[in-house]
């Protein structure tokens, strides 16, 4: 019996790398196919924080995977960071996990138009906004709908 291939995805967080709608997709993809995950904190100008966000968003996001995660830290500047694990990491797509269109530095910098001229798929996972629709794995998880976990 032929094996499929692995996907391998590269999933862009910082402070919503531990959200109900991040892992939800991360479970979805899972559950699609055969994936490889890596979590990339692309701007981390604060090492103790982006461990902090590491040793707490990769068992979660390992449990939603069903399957081990690896994880790397990029430098202050959030595209160079994502170019050069897409250029070291041979991923096939990218989830970008950020925080609402309110908030997010990223979405300020159009970061996700820059990282869509990569070539590579893109997602992009932002918290649910007031009112929206919980789902069954964040209704499971006892999470808020807002933002759910982590602050985004």
């Amino acid at each position: 019996m032929e094996s499929s291939p692995t996907a391998r995805v590269l999933v862009v967080a910082n402070r919503t790398a531990a959200t109900p709608r991040l892992l939800e997709e991360v479970r979805h993809r899972a559950e699609a196919g055969r994936c490889a995950f890596t979590l990339l904190i692309p701007d981390a100008r604060d090492r103790a924080a982006a461990d902090w966000t590491l040793e707490s968003a990769v068992p979660l996001l390992r449990r939603a995977a069903g399957s081990p995660v690896d994880s790397r830290v990029g430098g202050p500047d959030p595209f160079e960071a994502v170019q050069a694990a897409v250029r070291e990491g041979g991923f096939d797509e990218i989830i970008v996990s950020t925080l609402s269109k309110r908030t997010s530095k990223w979405l300020r910098r159009d970061l996700v138009r820059k990282v869509e001229g990569l070539g590579l798929p893109v997602t992009v996972i932002t918290p649910r906004a007031a009112g929206e629709k919980v789902s069954s794995l964040e209704t499971v998880a006892g999470k808020s709908s807002i933002g759910g976990g982590m602050l985004g």
